[in-house]
């Protein structure tokens, strides 16, 4: 996601990263993760699952800042977020 503008406190807030886990047997490859992730961390693979569907995957260039909506917005709970910490 690009921005226009930036927050004149950008320097002094911690922006959260989270690292995106998809659980594989329950993905039905609806793509609605990919569809509405607002940084663009999630991606369509050319990798099926037992049951036949296309599977998402993260694209390693970008970071999560841990919003949430592919959680929210998966009908199938098959996604879920960690945070990784700073340090």
């Amino acid at each position: 996601m690009k921005l226009w503008r930036k927050p004149l406190d950008q320097d002094r807030v911690m922006i959260p990263h989270g690292e995106v886990h998809i659980i594989i047997e329950r993905c039905k490859g609806c793509e609605l993760c990919v569809t509405y992730c607002p940084c663009d961390v999630l991606e369509m693979s050319r990798i099926f699952n037992a049951k036949g569907y296309s599977l998402p995957q993260v694209d390693g260039s970008k970071d999560c800042v841990i919003c949430g909506l592919c959680e929210m917005i998966c009908p199938e709970f098959a996604i879920y977020i960690e945070e990784v910490s700073h340090g």
